[in-house]
């Protein structure tokens, strides 16, 4: 009897040093990742230049999309940790957040594709929605299109009668009361957003890609242009990743990991990581904002001049 309580103890203390080590690491990375979009939509606010172009615009809604999905994301995963348990009422305004946002990124990648193309092909004659300060249409369709389907998604699932939604405490996690049909209907909405939009991506780089080998003239900004829809198609391929857990999960199946432990490899790897490293590949490599952004982390006193990429 000794033996088992003492065992019981063990396992219970292994299990609370595993949730510590992962809030751990989940905290501390999503922090930096805070203080540096916090960093970068400073520098939007601050200089003009930035809020009169179009794909710095688009970019700064990107931030703030991916900003709220791994804020949601990250208060799922504590919940989740703490074994926090609240009426689904409470639960599917965060869900809905979270899925919204994922499915925004793909979106506004695509838009900001498209707009490297229009800014190409059609520097002169640019459409009236494509201008800096008509842009917020095309954001509040990207916006509405991303709303739209969660909201479908929740309204075919079907109503579990032992579950009360105002009353039954649940653990809010994203398979929470789900049924089938929406489990499918997720999957396929996933699949269709992805196809899109690399479609999209991979369209507008051979389109620039031809042009550049047509121009004789201007062909840094063509360059650039086609640099960075590649960039775009990169930062698509790092959203996949969160599609490929089914495969992890199954390599991992024989392993000495529990399911838990597979469940945050797939969390932070796949999940966390591609959405800290996109915006934040994207935002450094521009040579605009990595100067302000040197300035700001480094504090440095040299004079940064804004020069502004097509």
């Amino acid at each position: 009897m000794q033996n088992l309580t003492e065992f019981s103890l063990n396992a219970t203390s292994l299990k609370t040093l595993s949730i510590i080590i992962k809030v751990c690491v989940v905290i501390p990375s999503f922090f930096f990742f805070l203080c540096c979009v916090v960093v970068m939509l400073h520098i939007f606010a601050s200089h003009r230049q930035f809020l009169d172009t179009s794909r710095y615009i688009l970019f700064a809604y990107m931030l703030v999309s991916d900003t709220l999905q791994i804020v949601s994301s990250v208060l799922l995963f504590l919940f989740v940790m703490g074994k926090v348990k609240f009426a689904i009422v409470y639960c599917m305004p965060l869900l809905f957040i979270s899925t919204a946002t994922f499915h925004n990124t793909p979106l506004i990648l695509a838009t900001m594709s498209l707009e490297r193309y229009v800014a190409i092909f059609y520097p002169l004659q640019r459409p009236a929605a494509w201008h800096s300060n008509r842009i917020w249409i095309i954001i509040l369709f990207v916006w509405f299109i991303s709303c739209i389907f969660p909201i479908i998604e929740y309204s075919i699932g079907e109503r579990d009668p032992t579950v009360d939604a105002l009353s039954t405490p649940v653990i809010c996690k994203p398979a929470v009361n789900s049924s089938p049909i929406q489990i499918l209907f997720k999957a396929a909405i996933s699949v269709l957003f992805f196809a899109v939009v690399a479609v999209i991506i991979i369209f507008t780089y051979v389109r620039i890609l031809l042009e550049t080998r047509k121009m004789r003239q201007d062909r840094v900004s063509v360059n650039k242009a086609m640099h960075t829809v590649l960039l775009h198609g990169f930062q698509l391929l790092l959203c996949m990743l969160a599609f490929t857990h089914p495969i992890t999960e199954t390599l991992i199946l024989h392993s000495s990991l529990s399911a838990e432990d597979v469940a945050f490899f797939n969390y932070f790897c796949f999940m966390l990581i591609p959405r800290f490293l996109s915006p934040l590949i994207y935002g450094f490599r521009d040579q605009s904002l990595r100067g302000y952004i040197g300035k700001a982390f480094l504090c440095c006193s040299n004079k940064v001049k804004p020069h502004l990429p097509l």
